[in-house]
């Protein structure tokens, strides 16, 4: 599949807080097919950790 599903975009950025329902959330978009692009980010808000995953589909970094 050259482009992702459901008309998502190729380059995704996962944010909030650093939770189950965070790292559920990463986890589909990695099902679907996409891959990691790089490290997550990482900051404090005053109560929660919150936590940003960007997310490539495979084929847009090849061009």
């Amino acid at each position: 599949m050259s482009q992702p599903p459901d008309g998502l975009p190729v380059y995704r950025v996962l944010t909030g807080p650093d939770d189950a329902a965070f790292c559920r959330r990463v986890s589909e978009a990695l099902a679907l097919g996409y891959r990691l692009h790089e490290g997550p980010a990482l900051t404090f808000n005053g109560e929660n950790v919150i936590v940003a995953q960007a997310v490539l589909w495979p084929e847009a970094g090849s061009r």
